[in-house]
């Protein structure tokens, strides 16, 4: 009995000796500051070394290299050192005794430190995680780390990913934590449904909703989600900014990049985002960069930069450019392009490293690379000629429908190709599996090479008009088969030009008309851009859309208003239950009023002008000169496109509220930008037509001094002619007002809206304007129904005092209006009556 204690005591102590050993072991190697002291203790201890002290020891690795900057990070000297590769011959032959977080944790260090995945020992903890997921063992964290591991592998569609989402699928209601909802969401965005997806993003939103404080990187996961799964939603996407404007003090260049990346996928943008955006990053211009950072900065502050940091930029551009990587000066042509920046030799620098590069570029890289170029008007013809080379030989190999297209696209824009057969012959094998924006880019290319002559072989006309029929009968066939809305609208967005304006316009709104009770609120918003960029007035989609958001109005974002409205207003059509649709818009507008942004508020007022709503709270938030400044300033780092139509949207709103809301005294300010526009815009009528039209006036009136030509009113509408009848329908000279025929440029201004002008007429008199309504001016379809601006105009032009007379350009080039007489008549008869 005494022997048998002293054996239990001697074991005892041993096993005590040991641990305490071990725990001082494990210790050491968490307290490591330099890899080298790690790989010294696994040295010394290796025969002592359990599966926990080779967990911890793999993620000290990682953590080392993850303190450092990324380009001083030193995973090729710690992967090629011995005793990393006794470590993982160590793991892997323990990984069987190794706790499912170690497990996890390991797998998850090692691939961080960059070992490539068919090395043994992901294999092994890739397989043995399995059989714990299958056994459903593992936590949480350590589900989403083991995914995010598998996501890092590119195994986005395994069937291993498949369990994961099984398993977040049964336990999503347990998810309480965004950082581990984040992780999952993006690694089995892949392979979930559309009802998952959608139980996901309500998952997040509560989660969001709950937490004080979000880190902001799991914000930008979540707008990976999206990007991902292909949706702009728009709740998640204002709560993910409003987290980016919160942290903005924790952003730095290389996660502000990522963030307007994602932006500009989603398409989704936020001024106030950029503001900040800007002041951070301009304050580190003249700061010492790497290459990639310097990429990245270039791209994220050039678009919206002013003149002295953009110079600055270009310089530094100019000096790195050869150190630039194939990708990163694909990121410097892209930013200059949106910047409009055509930096010669910044262009020939870039060039000449795209000359050593082009190999490197995989098929779509080059279609962008090929774009950006011909948008920059680059002149380097030999790139050009390699290029060109280049997507020929992938167009020869491609069997991708996407890709065939896109090749197609950007070869239709170099200058002076010669089009082989075989490029006919390999478009019309491809066409049956094409959708239908690359049916519309083939088409675009063909007759684009046709019309210039560029296909010389025998019989080239009658091959083209072959697959011309060929691509209109594969056009009609996929409408035809058409049988969701929504995959539907998805390929509608990039489809545009002639061929599909001439083929296809009316069958695909035919199927639309065809899948109206498909139409939900949330497919109102791609259905509204699609109509608006058809210019079809459509009696019932219409209507659809008016009922759809009456119902649902809670449901729509504010933000997505104003293209619905749009519709409605560019297109002049008024719904059965008008007075409803724009109250129950405008209620909804008004009171989120604080969650859009200024430029916005303006773009939403403006179209509301038009149908001839204005709401006092909105006129007069926007008419306050602490917005105006908010709205100068967003303005200063919004795209141009969007300066010029917001703008052009505040002068109209300006104009339309001084002439129709007097009682809110609203000030008309905008004299001089007027005087800017129209100091270098064109007249709509060109001058060999409107000086035959003048010479006619002339003949009815009596003289060329009794009408004018491009005259300028009050507010700055410019009408195309103006004669002015007395009380009996006879002509008033210009020159017996005393007022000049002939002003600057021939453009007549009045300078106000109590001048001379107005008094100077005897009682009973009246000014006409003539107006001559080009195709612009109607809708597309067969009613010819007359567009918002002109209606909005002639009233405008009625309050100024005139007689509007609108000359539609249908009835003026008519067969029946084929004569000089018949054109002298109808005049006739539309000044007098």
């Amino acid at each position: 009995m005494l022997a048998l204690r002293q054996v239990c005591l001697f074991t005892l102590r041993r096993h005590q000796a040991r641990t305490l050993c071990s725990d001082l072991l494990l210790s050491q190697i968490n307290g490591c500051t330099h890899e080298d002291e790690v790989f010294s203790l696994v040295g010394r201890h290796k025969a002592r070394l359990s599966e926990k002290h080779v967990g911890v020891a793999l993620n000290v690795l990682w953590q080392l290299q993850k303190k450092r900057p990324f380009l001083l990070r030193t995973s090729d000297y710690v992967r090629n050192h011995s005793q990393f590769l006794a470590l993982c011959i160590l793991a892997e032959n323990k990984v069987e005794h190794m706790e499912d977080e170690v497990i996890v944790d390991t797998l998850y260090s090692i691939l961080r430190l960059n070992v490539e995945g068919h090395v043994s020992l992901v294999k092994v903890l890739v397989a043995e995680a399995w059989k714990r997921l299958e056994r459903q063992v593992l936590s949480l964290p350590a589900l989403s780390k083991f995914a995010l591991c598998l996501y890092k592998q590119h195994r986005h569609t395994s069937p291993l990913i498949g369990q994961v989402a099984h398993i977040v699928d049964m336990k999503l209601d347990s998810i309480q934590d965004i950082r581990i909802l984040s992780v999952l969401m993006i690694s089995i965005s892949e392979v979930i449904t559309e009802s998952f997806r959608d139980r996901l993003l309500h998952k997040a939103e509560q989660l969001l909703e709950e937490k004080d404080e979000v880190h902001f990187n799991y914000a930008r996961r979540i707008l990976q989600f999206l990007q991902n799964v292909k949706l702009r939603y728009h709740p998640l996407l204002e709560k993910c900014n409003k987290i980016f404007l919160e942290s903005a003090s924790q952003l730095d260049i290389h996660s502000i990049s990522h963030i307007f990346g994602l932006y500009e996928q989603l398409g989704f943008d936020n001024a106030e985002f950029r503001l900040i955006a800007k002041q951070l990053l301009s304050e580190t211009v003249d700061d010492h960069y790497d290459p990639e950072t310097f990429a990245k900065l270039f791209f994220s502050l050039g678009p919206m930069a002013g003149s002295k940091v953009r110079e600055r930029l270009l310089v530094t551009a100019v000096h790195m450019a050869e150190e630039f990587s194939s990708h990163q000066v694909l990121m410097i042509l892209k930013t200059m392009q949106k910047m409009k920046c055509r930096n010669s030799h910044l262009l020939q620098k870039l060039a000449s490293v795209l000359h050593k590069n082009l190999d490197g570029y995989h098929v779509l890289q080059l279609v962008k690379l090929t774009e950006y170029l011909v948008a920059l008007h680059c002149q380097d013809l030999e790139l050009f000629a390699k290029l060109k080379m280049l997507l020929l030989g992938y167009l020869k190999s491609s069997v991708i429908p996407a890709d065939f297209a896109a090749v197609i696209r950007v070869l239709a824009m170099l200058p002076s190709l010669q089009v082989e057969e075989m490029i006919i012959n390999k478009a019309a094998a491809v066409l049956p599996q094409c959708r239908l924006h690359h049916l519309n880019c083939i088409a675009t290319a063909l007759v684009k090479w046709n019309h210039h002559g560029q296909l010389h072989w025998q019989n080239s006309s009658e091959l083209c008009a072959k697959l011309l029929q060929k691509l209109n009968d594969c056009g009609f066939q996929r409408l035809q088969k058409a049988n969701n809305l929504n995959l539907l609208l998805e390929e509608l967005p990039y489809v545009n030009g002639e061929w599909f304006e001439e083929v296809l316009s009316e069958e695909t709104l035919a199927m639309c008309r065809h899948l109206i009770d498909q139409i939900t609120w949330a497919n109102v918003l791609p259905l509204s851009f699609f109509l608006i960029k058809s210019d079809h007035r459509c009696p019932a989609l219409f209507d659809r859309i008016a009922s759809v958001t009456v119902e649902n109005i809670d449901k729509i974002p504010p933000s997505e208003i104003y293209f619905i409205l749009f519709l409605f207003s560019t297109l002049n059509y008024d719904p059965p239950d008008n007075e409803e649709f724009f109250k129950s818009c405008i209620q909804h507008l008004t009171s989120n009023l604080s969650h859009l942004e200024a430029y916005h508020l303006v773009l939403l007022a403006h179209v509301l002008a038009m149908a001839g709503y204005f709401p006092p709270v909105l006129i007069m938030t926007i008419f306050n000169v602490s917005f105006l400044s908010t709205l100068d300033a967003q303005l200063k780092v919004l795209p141009e496109t969007v300066k010029k139509r917001v703008h052009l949207s505040l002068m109209k709103l300006n104009r339309a509220v001084c002439l129709e809301c007097p009682e809110f005294h609203i000030p008309w300010f905008h004299e001089p930008y007027c005087q800017r526009v129209f100091h270098n815009s064109m007249s709509r009528i060109n001058s060999t037509h409107r000086q035959h039209i003048h010479r006619m006036l002339a003949e009815i009136l009596g003289g060329n001094h009794y009408s004018k030509i491009s005259v300028l009113t009050p507010y700055y509408y410019e009408i195309d002619f103006e004669c002015v009848l007395d009380i009996n329908k006879t002509p008033i000279s210009y020159m017996a007002q005393n007022i000049p025929l002939d002003g600057v440029g021939g453009i007549h201004l009045r300078h106000d809206i109590k001048d001379e002008g107005r008094k100077a007429l005897p009682p009973g008199a009246q000014r006409i304007a003539l107006e001559f309504l080009d195709s612009r001016a109607f809708s597309k379809d067969y009613s010819r129904h007359l567009k918002g601006e002109p209606v909005v105009k002639k009233r405008h032009l009625e309050m100024l005092g005139y007689r509007v007379v609108q000359i539609p350009h249908f009835e003026w080039n008519s067969m029946a209006l084929s004569t000089k007489g018949e054109q002298l008549e109808y005049l006739r008869q539309q000044l007098y009556g």
